[in-house]
């Protein structure tokens, strides 16, 4: 898992994010256990879908988030309304509960966790804050969707800064990408090199994850960050991993299994987890629906 590197402390205090991130043990120890309850209603009214962009920009931070142990993004569907909270991604392996179980799913748990809004230069501009967990999982794929307090809109206004949108298209073999980690406030340029029909990660199984070309070495503190299209300026998967020792299928050494059973295992190759398949799961006010048409999120 992309987690922090125990030396991390002293570089991410020297960065000027407004919130500096925690120091976290290893890349897979396990996320800090607090939890605290909120409330916060958010009503749906009349608005506009939110307006596609004009123009694809060059990628940046802009929407980008920096978590206390990894990187995320604010991020929208393509029918998302200015009035819904505002959604979150990152990776289930970065929830404040701690990893999930192989085969669990988490759905509506209270949160009040913390996200620094980043502008396009990387700079901390403001806190976000958690609502709820509405989904976290580490079976099939590795992602979470924390909710917000704040609507799109709210946070457009207060500091001129939009949502990223999810592709609602799987990604091609070949995309030019770019992983944009809030944690670092740095970015990567490669391309999708192909995809692992299992990846197996210690006592996890993720499927049809996206490999990176060697260019994307990411490290400890990248995990949540948004996997961005760069023609299309568009979030299509979300890095959570990378073999380090060479290690076969282990914690931090995954492998990739094919259809016939063939594993291998390419050391120092990173890799993402596609995020098309959760926009069928969205439904009105940014609440995750297991049961809408074409959702195939695991259900809990």
């Amino acid at each position: 898992m992309r987690k922090p590197l125990l030396g991390a402390l002293l570089g991410v205090l020297l960065l000027a994010t407004g919130a500096a991130p925690a120091l976290a043990t290893s890349h897979d120890a396990d996320a800090a256990t607090s939890t605290a309850t909120a409330t916060s209603t958010v009503t749906r009214t009349a608005a506009a879908v939110l307006p596609a962009q004009e123009a694809v920009a060059a990628v940046d931070f802009a929407g980008t988030v920096a978590l206390s142990n990894c990187s995320g993004s604010v991020v929208r569907t393509p029918g998302s309304l200015s009035t819904d909270p505002a959604l979150v991604l990152s990776n289930g392996h970065c929830l404040e509960t701690g990893f999930p179980a192989a085969g669990q799913v988490i759905l509506n748990r209270a949160s009040t966790r913390t996200f620094t809004l980043l502008n396009s230069a990387g700079t901390g501009v403001a806190t976000l804050r958690a609502s709820k967990i509405a989904y976290g999982t580490m079976t099939d794929t590795d992602i979470s969707l924390y909710q917000l307090t704040s609507t799109y809109a709210q946070i457009q206004s207060a500091y001129g800064i939009s949502a990223l949108e999810l592709n609602s298209v799987r990604p091609t073999q070949g995309t030019a990408i770019k992983v944009v980690s809030g944690y670092w406030k740095r970015i990567y340029s490669c391309s999708i090199d192909g995809f692992a029909y299992q990846l197996k990660e210690g006592s996890w199984t993720w499927k049809d994850s996206v490999r990176y070309t060697s260019a994307c070495d990411t490290i400890g503190g990248t995990s949540g960050s948004p996997v961005i299209d760069d023609a299309t300026g568009k979030v299509v998967a979300v890095n959570n991993t990378g073999n380090e020792d060479g290690a076969r299928c282990t914690v931090n050494n995954p492998c990739e299994v094919s259809e016939n059973g063939t594993v291998t295992v390419r050391q120092g190759i990173n890799y993402a987890q596609q995020t098309y398949g959760i926009v069928a799961c969205v439904g009105a006010g940014s609440q995750i629906d297991l049961t809408r048409t074409g959702c195939t999120l695991p259900k809990p």
